[in-house]
């Protein structure tokens, strides 16, 4: 008779068998080219995280997009730009089209390249030689001068900000006809090439004649804030830049602002605070969470109660649209090692503050406000045991969470001690890097799926969600 305990039948129905590895060389799941290119182009920062290199994720992205249909191709860079506002992987994604379907890429541009950031990204892309060319090509060349072309002397003056490439960069690869003398000199003023100065826009007139003498201007001009950091700015120049900027650009420079005095006139400070916590400005700001979180840990005692308190206002409002789930919800947020690198990756000069962990402990802390009675698990390679109280801020909450954890990745643990307790839930949400490798049984299918099939007999109807960092 054949080993019962090796054949020993089991509850529940038939477990897939984990042919895949992850970055742990732990038994996984792959997932099909359309769903795999969908996530990498969501979660993916194309620069060095934990488990992967800029260039695996890269190669790897372009490996997924190469099994798609163009049509496919198109709809994910429009969804991960118009919905995940991300920044990278939809300029790769359009760049990647135009070398397969010239149609789709005329219709897909203008809903993706949007701004003269997501342009020079683009052109950036293809200009690199990953996918097979240095030149732009007749009809990408043709997009960017459109884009060029519909674009006002002034708003292509304020565009000038940002390197490699430049915009005058742009401007030299694709060689735009101006359609006026106007444009023909805004052309040269870029360049750095002879131009009758007075056809300049009267802002590019403006900032040439503060630029020649700041201490004498009457005022400060209004141009982009990095066009002017280089020169000799004072308090008087510091609070004209704060009164003017835009939304992202007070978030980003609340120190800056701290450090010039800018703070020091309480009314000024009261229009940052209304500005930072106006729902209307954070809505169009598309202001990830995180980065309000991020913004409030910097925010040093110095700054202006107002100034904290309008940051928490604004995660309010920006995390508000978290819809309301099922009456029985469990978030399983990971505070395993690895989820203390940088959420979008490490990057030369670039690499944020903000760390994955930061970012479950926040989702975690969203549904924990909406859902007084939600349970949070934190897990590594197991249960962190924390309390958590719904009535605290999001930010009291998510900065208590991550800062615990930091051990091996289990993601079976919480689940296994749900089954223990024989828990139910309508909702479990796990928030993770989902590098599991404390449970790895070798063979078989995961330890999570067993969990989570056992879960089930107890709770049929109940949904698994999976939130990759």
């Amino acid at each position: 008779m054949a080993n019962k305990q090796l054949f020993k039948s089991g509850k529940g129905r038939l477990l897939p068998r984990a042919k895949a590895k992850n970055q742990e060389g732990a038994i996984a799941y792959a997932f099909g080219p359309k769903h795999a290119l969908a996530q990498f182009a969501a979660t993916g920062t194309l620069s060095a995280t934990f488990y992967a290199s800029a260039e695996s994720q890269l190669e790897q992205l372009i490996g997924f997009a190469d099994q798609v249909s163009p049509e496919f191709l198109a709809k994910t860079a429009i969804y991960m730009r118009q919905q995940g506002f991300m920044k990278d992987s939809p300029a790769l994604l359009v760049a990647l089209l135009s070398t397969k379907d010239a149609r789709l890429t005329r219709l897909v541009f203008p809903r993706v390249i949007d701004n003269a950031k997501m342009l020079r990204n683009f052109v950036q892309i293809l200009r690199s030689g990953v996918l097979g060319r240095k030149s732009l090509g007749t009809m990408p060349k043709a997009l960017v001068r459109g884009f060029l072309d519909a674009k006002s002397d002034l708003a292509l003056f304020r565009d000038g900000v940002g390197n490699d490439p430049s915009l005058a960069d742009v401007i030299k690869m694709v060689h735009p006809k101006p359609a006026s003398p106007a444009r023909s000199a805004l052309y040269g003023y870029l360049l750095n090439k002879p131009h009758d100065a007075s056809l300049l826009p009267a802002e590019v007139q403006a900032f040439e004649n503060f630029k020649a003498d700041p201490k004498g201007a009457s005022e400060v001009p209004d141009v982009p804030f990095q066009m002017l950091t280089a020169l000799p700015l004072g308090k008087r120049e510091w609070q004209a830049i704060a009164r003017r900027a835009g939304w992202q650009m007070t978030r980003m420079n609340l120190n800056t602002f701290l450090r010039h005095g800018v703070f020091e006139d309480s009314e000024l400070a009261q229009t940052v605070a209304k500005r930072l916590g106006n729902p209307r400005l954070v809505a169009q700001a598309r202001v990830f969470p995180y980065q309000l979180l991020m913004a409030y840990k910097a925010a040093g005692t110095e700054l202006p109660a107002v100034i904290r308190e309008a940051l928490q206002d604004a995660m309010e409002h920006a995390t508000q649209s978290v819809p309301a789930f099922a009456q029985r919800v469990v978030v399983l947020p990971d505070v395993s090692g690895s989820m203390r690198s940088p959420v979008t990756g490490y990057r030369k000069g670039a690499t944020s503050a903000a760390t994955c962990v930061d970012v479950a402990a926040l989702i975690a802390s969203v549904v924990l406000r909406n859902h007084k009675d939600a349970r949070v698990l934190p897990f590594e390679h197991r249960v962190v045991d924390i309390q958590l109280n719904p009535r605290d801020s999001v930010m009291t909450n998510a900065q208590k969470l991550a800062s615990v954890g930091g051990g091996g990745t289990s993601l079976s643990a919480p689940l296994e001690k749900l089954n223990r307790e024989r828990a139910k839930a309508d909702l479990v949400i796990y928030v993770s890097d989902n590098e599991s490798w404390v449970d790895d049984k070798r063979r078989g299918a995961t330890e999570l799926l067993r969990q989570w099939e056992q879960f089930k007999l107890r709770s049929p109807a109940a949904k698994l969600v999976c939130i990759d960092l």
